[in-house]
């Protein structure tokens, strides 16, 4: 009996902080999808929490509801940022640019980050102009629904994936998901399918631009090491001495702006 109370005490009142806010949010959270309706005090006001309308476009949640789903998307932002735009082809490029020149931590990754995500932002920006326009502005002025405008906003997103995928990538996707014949069009294709097939086309397209990033340093390299031979310099590294070359025909050439306008350029938005 001291045993089973001692058990009761410690899930009650737990020694780890964290712990008790965990059972208590839980409780909370029990009690929210339990209860329709929260009631205050000994007062006859009530909120409603869970509500559905119909609509002629097909029902509509309660706004509780729906900045719950809002928050809840938001975890998926950093996901949806790096799968859903240029960014894996960006930071890919980014990295074998910086292995080619033989530079290990610098850019730093903080720095190709940053760099890839304002890369990113500049050449998204007419496709989130496109879903302000078509799908937020609508849906703040109450001109249309949360499920209108979360269709809207998928318009935009797909025509710039489909616009970077290849036939054969969107072909084998839906050939794995068994959908073979289902889809009048290609925007007919959920993201469920057009995101692995664009995340797949994004690191052939980047290993691609990245193959012809490297040729330009594997040739310097290849002659400093052929240069070291001959002089019998076989002990020093090529590496060290091939490194002070390549940066300099970057720099000469004005590589990052190339590598940059190339990439941006290559999106075709």
């Amino acid at each position: 009996m001291i045993k089973k109370k001692s058990q009761i005490l410690q899930v009650l009142y737990p020694r780890n902080l964290f712990n008790f806010r965990i059972v208590l949010f839980g409780l909370l959270t029990a009690l929210i999808l339990l209860s329709p309706t929260f009631v205050f005090a000994e007062n006859d006001f009530k909120l409603p929490v869970v509500t559905y309308q119909e609509t002629p476009e097909g029902g509509e949640y309660s706004v509780s509801i729906q900045i719950l789903a809002i928050m809840t998307m938001m975890s998926f932002i950093p996901a949806a940022l790096m799968m859903l735009t240029g960014f894996t082809r960006i930071i890919v490029v980014f990295a074998i640019l910086r292995q080619a020149i033989g530079l290990q931590q610098t850019p730093s990754n903080q720095i190709l980050l940053g760099l890839a995500l304002f890369l990113t932002i500049f050449v998204m920006t007419p496709v989130f102009n496109e879903i302000k326009e078509t799908a937020i502005l609508p849906y703040t002025n109450e001109e249309i629904t949360s499920l209108e405008a979360l269709n809207k906003a998928q318009i935009p997103i797909k025509e710039f994936m489909l616009m970077q995928i290849r036939e054969d990538d969107l072909a084998l996707f839906i050939r794995l998901a068994d959908d073979e014949g289902e889809y009048e069009t290609e925007m007919d294709v959920p993201l469920t399918i057009l995101a692995p097939a664009f995340v797949t086309s994004e690191l052939k397209t980047a290993f691609q631009i990245g193959f012809l990033i490297f040729i330009p340093f594997l040739i310097i390299d290849l002659v400093i090491a052929s240069l070291l031979m001959a002089m019998g310099m076989m002990m020093l590294s090529p590496v060290i001495v091939s490194l002070p070359f390549k940066i300099m025909m970057f720099v000469l050439i004005d590589g990052w702006a190339l590598v940059i306008g190339s990439l941006a350029s290559s999106f075709g938005t």
